[in-house]
């Protein structure tokens, strides 16, 4: 098992430096930064000049991504356009991120695993079709529409929630924005799960469980759920990137000042240090919980070992 971890480890590196270097060169190409720092109005040259010196904007782009890379293993992130450093940024948009992302995935796992057991040992019945037509059209369902019904039906016309999260962002105010973006990733792990059950409820193990006399819920819960989440836990794994990154739209629309937020901004403003700070840790969590959920496996299943 340590073998296998120090080798996925010394695989990440060339990963993070190729993620990074592919997101910063994209960054750095789609305009001149210091045109869109100054507006309508054009800066004077002189101006320009000193503005590209300062944020080293007039250094050769291999060398300004070097001398980043350097930066941030140094724990040093930049500092925007506005002067405030980018790490402060993160501290305060990705606790209410990890937040929102926490909500989603215990939606994801409590709501999508119930459901997919549901219909996977009851495959055909009406349950099964009406929750497969459910998660279709959820699936089929942009996530910007399902969150401006939520908030017009839940914050504006019935009042049940607030419209719009306050600063602070309390985990109460962030069930109905997590189960927004949570919903088509819930979808898709009720779909698994359904997929998974209904495959390996025919496999020699399980008839082999109950034809020892195994309470029913033994054999579901301790046999076959548990090497039927192997799949899930793979697309849970990685989704945890895809809800912290691709939490734009529901941050918008909730006004949730996270992650998606301050990307948002950054691209608006072509702030690089900003975007390229958050993508770089977004990079390190997607490759860290990859690496978990590849350990989990062996958890999962007794029969996988790690040389």
């Amino acid at each position: 098992m340590g073998r296998y971890v120090i080798r996925r480890l010394l695989q990440m590196i060339p990963v993070f430096i190729g993620t990074t270097l592919l997101i910063f060169l994209m960054v750095n190409i789609q305009g001149d930064p210091i045109a869109g720092l100054c507006g309508d109005k054009q800066c004077d040259p002189a101006t320009i000049t000193q503005l590209r010196k300062d944020f080293g904007l007039d250094k050769p782009l291999w060398q300004q991504y070097l001398t980043y890379m350097g930066h941030v293993f140094s724990g040093n992130f930049g500092t925007a356009f506005n002067g405030e450093k980018v790490i402060d940024l993160m501290g305060s948009a990705f606790p209410v991120t990890i937040r929102l992302t926490v909500v989603a995935i215990v939606f994801e796992l409590i709501i999508g695993i119930v459901f997919g057991v549901i219909t996977g040992l009851r495959r055909g019945s009406f349950v099964d079709t009406g929750v497969l037509l459910l998660t279709l059209v959820v699936i089929a369902v942009p996530t910007f529409v399902t969150g401006l019904l939520a908030q017009l039906l839940l914050g504006v016309k019935w009042n049940i929630i607030e419209p719009s999260v306050s600063s602070s962002a309390p985990l109460d105010e962030l069930i109905v924005p997590g189960l927004v973006l949570a919903s088509v990733s819930l979808a898709y792990v009720t779909r698994l799960t359904r997929t998974s059950i209904a495959e390996n409820a025919r496999s020699d193990y399980v008839r082999t469980a109950t034809a020892k006399g195994l309470p029913r819920h033994r054999v579901v819960i301790r046999h076959l759920l548990r090497n039927s989440l192997i799949p899930v836990i793979t697309f849970i794994g990685t989704d945890i990137g895809a809800l912290m990154g691709g939490a734009i739209v529901t941050e918008r629309i909730f006004n949730i000042h996270g992650v998606g937020f301050q990307l948002y901004q950054g691209i608006l403003r072509q702030n690089t240090q900003t975007v390229v700070g958050f993508v770089t840790v977004l990079v390190i969590v997607f490759l860290v919980a990859n690496l978990l959920v590849d350990l989990l496996y062996a958890v999962l299943d007794p029969r996988i070992r790690y040389a």
